[in-house]
């Protein structure tokens, strides 16, 4: 084998791990979550998982009453959640 073939390759290689391995110029500064944050997002879930619950239960995966002492929990912790942001004036 001779250089023409070895060195491209060889620096490639070479500039791909200086790419990943360099460190970056700019940290990202983390943010400190409030607690309206932590509520905001504990929502969204809750209603995620009330639409997945929906989903599964018309595609037949769920009996009737399964489905309904899930819903009925869910929306209860929604409630709290609600409730709660109101609380902290969201």
């Amino acid at each position: 084998m001779d250089l023409q073939t070895i060195l491209p390759p060889a620096l490639l290689t070479i500039g791909c791990f200086a790419y990943i391995l360099w460190p970056q110029q700019k940290i990202a500064v983390q943010t400190e979550k409030t607690r309206l944050d932590y509520l905001r997002e504990r929502k969204d879930s809750i209603y995620d998982n009330l639409r997945d619950l929906n989903f599964e239960f018309r595609a037949g995966k769920y009996p009737e009453e399964d489905y309904a002492r899930q819903r009925e929990s869910l929306e209860a912790e929604a409630t709290r959640v609600v409730t709660e942001m109101e609380a902290l004036g969201a």
